[in-house]
């Protein structure tokens, strides 16, 4: 069943999308964290509504609904597509001015608003794969925004290709938008029963061809030293400094293992993501990670630990250790429903692509759906560069994940 009598609109919805400004804040505890987000959200629906799918919403809490109805009359299982609408705050998401490179010819991509942004087939051996595709840019002020609106620029494109295309047999397709992606609160509010679906698929997957059906599991922890306070002119033998204190905590973190500049593959890591505080109390954030769930505790033992060793070094001081689980991997649940994966690789073979299953070394909204009810690996849509001013995406890319997604619904309702 292939595309290639179709017009398709998600390079042009692509690079609508991305100038609107979506970052999340992490720092809010809004919901969604930011309002703007919305505004991408209100457009997406009312471009779902022009489509005639009548059903489109946004609700208060930024999450947009919609339907593209059954042209099957079996009973099948009802699919769920998923993208988020937000941007990362690690880079700048406003003013995106995206830039279409045509026909990309493999030779480095100086970025004309900055032109020490470079995009190299040396820092992005990808690109190599992609010579002779349509690329997209930021203009080097800016991260691109591919990480997800190329998600969210598939699923309208396949909306548009379903509703004009009635004679493709498929089930129900729910169409989900989440806000909040990227500070780990993408699915904090979402209501399953209105939802209703039964298996999904998120759309935030980088190259063509990969399918993820594994994330990390994670932990947070926050660790606190209480030290006690003194006049600095008189504090000898009284003051203990909780400052210095996380600092030495911190100094005997291992240097070389145990961290994210020295793992990869299938190791997890134990990261330090903020320290802050003062003379009385310094606290120090912590995000734990492993693919395998059981080894969180282990990881947060060594780490407590370390919190003891140094506390002995500075008598007086107090401690306290909160772990907080954050997601689980989806894997755990996916065993379970081994049809959601040969599906997608199924859909994949009949797009005409070599099928890798990879482990993703972070989470998705997938993760946290998977042990909402709803199994849901991830599929891929051609973002590349994310959370940076050297992302960028293949028009191509996008477009062969749009033909995925027919044969997939196709696939399930066969």
């Amino acid at each position: 069943m292939a595309l290639s009598n179709y017009n398709h609109t998600a390079a042009e919805r692509f690079m609508r999308y991305v100038q609107v400004d979506t970052q999340s804040d992490p720092t809010s505890n809004s919901q969604p964290s930011t309002e703007k987000q919305k505004d991408l959200s209100r457009i997406l629906v009312e471009e779902l509504k022009a489509l005639g799918i009548a059903d489109a919403e946004l609700d208060v809490h930024g999450y947009v609904y919609a339907t593209i109805p059954a042209t099957t009359e079996k009973v099948v299982p009802v699919l769920c597509y998923c993208a988020h609408v937000d941007t990362a705050p690690d880079c700048s998401g406003k003013d995106v001015k995206p830039i279409l490179h045509p026909k990309y010819d493999g030779s480095d991509i100086v970025l004309p608003d900055d032109k020490s942004v470079v995009i190299s087939t040396k820092n992005h051996p990808y690109l190599k794969e992609r010579i002779g595709d349509d690329l997209i840019t930021a203009s080097g002020n800016t991260l691109l925004g591919a990480d997800d609106k190329a998600g969210v620029a598939i699923i309208m494109d396949l909306a548009n290709y379903l509703i004009q295309h009635p004679e493709i047999k498929h089930g129900k397709i729910r169409i989900l938008f989440t806000p909040d992606e990227e500070v780990g609160r993408g699915v904090a509010a979402i209501d399953m029963a209105k939802l209703g679906a039964d298996f999904g698929y998120t759309l935030d997957g980088g190259e063509r061809g990969h399918l993820e059906g594994e994330t990390f599991s994670a932990d947070a922890v926050v660790v606190t030293f209480n030290g006690l306070s003194a006049h600095p002119g008189y504090a000898k033998g009284k003051m203990v400094n909780a400052i210095k204190v996380a600092s030495a905590f911190v100094d005997s973190l291992p240097k070389n293992e145990w961290c994210p500049e020295t793992t990869d593959g299938m190791q997890g890591f134990v990261h330090p993501t903020s320290i802050e505080g003062g003379l009385e109390k310094a606290t120090v954030q912590f995000i734990i990670r492993d693919f395998v769930t059981e080894e969180l505790a282990n990881h947060e033992e060594r780490l407590k630990a370390l919190v003891y060793k140094t506390a002995e070094q500075f008598p007086g001081v107090t401690t306290t250790f909160v772990v907080k689980e954050q997601y689980r991997n989806m894997k755990e649940v996916l065993d379970n429903h081994p049809q959601v994966m040969d599906y997608a690789e199924e859909a994949y073979k009949c797009a005409g692509m070599t099928v890798q299953r990879k482990s993703i070394r972070g989470g998705t909204d997938g993760s946290r759906l998977s042990f909402m009810g709803l199994p849901c690996p991830n599929l891929f849509t051609g973002e590349m560069g994310i959370h940076s001013k050297q992302e960028y995406v293949s028009v191509q890319d996008m477009e062969k994940a749009v033909e995925t997604l027919v044969h997939l619904a196709g696939i399930w309702s066969a």
